[in-house]
This record gives structure tokens, C-alpha cells and sequence, in this order.
């Protein structure tokens, strides 16, 4: 959603709203931009309890100048509740953003409310569905045996279009002995959802003997989320085959202690990511493929950086990525420039082939 001043006045005291200010020039706005279509698609629904909205500061500067807006993009929450709006100072990430949210609606009375009104349904649901787990009781329960994990926001849109399937699935496992589904609610049990790293909502982890085993990526419907059950509980010798079947990735892997050892010698390409970011998804077969291309290359490495993981956090805020996927070229250890230009494998091919043939030359 983009407002004009009119839209603007209009609509910003009737609902919560996340907004960006920004300018069609800023570099900082132009990285940002797919995670904010990312975050609105995932908010932006009849019933939301929050708007996530934008406003162009060199078309409505009379908006940006009442709101003190001095630098680009700058983040605002616009609650009902509150008389000042408060500001985003955080890493402009995915799950920074949703966790920035989860603080804002989650401290409200509106979502105790929220909770109360849906105590007694939840109730019934652990009977005939997920068990809810909370902070005092995930740990006893995941502890031993494997279990099927959702953890959620209440006030996710996918997250409720995915609650009567998700219960769906605890029916079809209720008296199963070999797994168990839960759900874990982020907004009050953040003690849990820390523990499993969660980072965006809805996860579903699968989890044995309280270890994360694997991140459910498939489609959420009722048919698939068994089949990857079946699969799961029924699947590890395949699996293993499947493993030994694919030759090792032309791709390197690396980490906050192998970074600076990796790119030190020749040109490094190196793709910042995040496992859950859609772009980040739909790039990942063109990377490899990139991988493929330049592996006759001694002096030509492609890689990949996993910025949710915990040593790596630190890398990636050293070397300023703050959207995904970040593309940054290096030559002996010194970052030269970052790509933003067309994902496809013949631009991606041609940027670092130039870079290479100019070097030689």
C-alpha cells in the first residue's frame, strides 16, 4: 500500500500501520523494497491487525516533513493505542521486522484480549488436534521422541490460513506412537521459539529428541504436510541415498570463520541469504548452476553465506547486508561491488566474467 497525503491523514489513525519512508533513488530503499513487498504480502489481509504501507517522501514531502523524516528508508509503527509513532532502529531484515512487530502487537492489551477470547478453543483443539505447547512445557515434551513443530504469530495471516489444517494434521496423528504435532504460540512462549531459532512466521520444524532435524519448506496443505510426515517417519534409508546420489555442490559454503580465509585469493562471489526469504528460494538453482559454470576456474569462487545463523550474524551486519539476497563480488579479500542487476544466469555469468577479463588484461 503506497498513500498520497490524503491516504495518509486519512488512514493512519483507524489501524495499526508499519510504514516506510523512502526515496526512489536511495540505495539503502531499493535493497529494502522486495523484503517490504515480502512483509506486506504476508500482512497485508482483510482482518490484519496491522498495515504495512509506504510513502515516497519526493512525492509527499509535506508527509515527511511533518514526521521528522531526515534520512532514507526511514521505518515507522503507527499505533492506535499510542500518541507517538515508534521507529525502527533495527537490522532491515525479514525476521527482524516481524520480531519488531511481534513486540509492538504483542505488548498490547489487544492481544491478551486476543488470547482470552480463544483460550477456551484452544482448549478444545488439544483434545481433537496440535497440542499447545508453552515455555514451561516444550522442552519436557520435545525432549524424547520425534515431533512435528508449528510455530506461529496469532496475528499472522498465513498462520491462520494455515491453523484449521495444521489441526487438521494433529487429528490425523493424535494417537499416533511414532510422532507428535504441537504448535507453539511466538508471542508469549519467546523462550521456546528462541531455543529453535525462529526467525518468521509459521515454521514447522521436525524435531527428534529435542534436536531441530529439518525446516518444512513444501506446500501447507492437508495432503502434502502428511506425505511429508510419511516421509519423515519412513525415510531415512532413502534419504541417505538420495544424499550419496548428488554429486558435492559447486558452491562453497561459508561461515564467520571461514569467510576471510575464503575470498582472500582471487575473485569470490558471494550470495547472502536467508533459508526462508522467497527471492533468496528462487535464485538458489541459478547459483548452483553459476557454481557449475565457473568450477573449471581456479581463480573464480562462488559462494554463500547463511546470515540466520548464529556465528554468521555478526559477518553479515560487518559487511553491511541488510536485505536478501545480498550479492557482493570480492579480489583478494577486498570487496569490490555488489551486484543489482538481473537475477538470470547469463547477467549473473557476464558481471563476474567482466570483472575477470578486465583483471587478466
Amino acid at each position: 500500500v503506497q498513500y498520497n497525503a490524503e491516504e495518509f491523514a486519512e488512514n493512519i489513525n483507524k489501524k495499526n500501520h508499519f510504514v516506510m519512508f523512502f526515496a526512489p533513488w536511495c540505495t539503502h530503499c531499493k535493497r529494502l523494497h522486495p523484503t517490504w513487498e515480502e512483509l506486506a504480502d504476508m500482512l497485508n489481509y482483510e482482518d490484519s491487525r496491522v498495515t504495512v504501507a509506504k510513502v515516497d517522501c519526493t512525492t509527499e514531502p509535506s508527509i515527511c516533513s511533518q514526521q521528522d523524516i531526515t534520512g532514507y528508508p526511514t521505518l515507522k509503527y503507527f499505533s492506535t493505542d499510542l500518541l507517538e509513532p515508534v521507529k525502527f532502529r533495527g537490522t532491515r531484515d525479514l525476521p527482524s521486522l516481524t520480531n519488531f512487530l511481534n513486540e509492538q502487537l504483542g505488548s498490547s492489551a489487544k492481544t491478551e484480549l486476543y488470547m482470552m477470547k480463544h483460550a477456551e478453543e484452544d482448549n478444545e483443539v488439544l483434545e481433537k488436534g496440535a497440542t499447545e505447547l508453552s515455555d514451561e512445557t516444550y522442552a519436557s515434551h520435545l525432549s524424547t521422541g520425534k515431533h512435528f513443530v508449528k510455530f506461529y504469530a496469532p496475528w499472522c495471516g498465513h498462520c491462520q490460513r494455515l491453523a484449521p489444517t495444521w489441526e487438521d494434521v494433529g487429528s490425523t496423528y493424535l494417537n499416533s506412537k511414532s510422532v507428535k504435532i504441537a504448535k507453539i504460540d511466538c508471542t508469549i512462549n519467546k523462550e521456546a521459539c528462541k531455543a529453535y531459532d525462529i526467525k518468521s512466521y509459521p515454521t514447522l520444524l521436525w524435531i527428534e529428541d529435542g534436536r531441530k532435524i529439518d525446516k518444512y519448506q513444501g506446500a501447507r496443505t492437508l495432503d502434502e504436510l502428511k506425505n511429508y510426515v510419511v516421509e519423515m517417519l519412513g525415510g531415512a534409508v532413502d534419504q541417505v541415498k538420495e544424499d550419496e546420489a548428488h554429486p558435492p555442490s559447486p558452491v562453497i559454503s561459508l561461515s564467520g570463520e571461514t569467510f576471510h580465509k575464503g575470498i582472500a585469493t582471487g575473485f569470490t562471489f558471494v550470495k547472502f541469504f536467508a533459508p526462508w526469504c522467497g527471492h533468496c528460494k528462487g535464485l538458489a538453482p541459478t547459483w548452483e548452476d553459476l557454481g557449475k559454470k565457473f568450477a573449471s576456474k581456479e581463480n573464480i569462487i562462488i559462494a554463500k553465506v547463511d546470515c540466520t545463523v548464529e556465528n554468521n550474524k555478526e559477518l553479515c551486519n560487518d559487511q553491511e547486508v541488510d536485505g536478501f539476497p545480498t550479492l557482493l563480488l570480492y579480489k583478494d579479500g577486498e570487496k569490490i561491488e555488489e551486484y543489482n542487476g538481473s537475477r538470470s544466469l547469463e547477467d549473473l555469468y557476464e558481471f563476474v566474467g567482466k570483472h575477470f577479463v578486465h583483471d587478466e588484461l
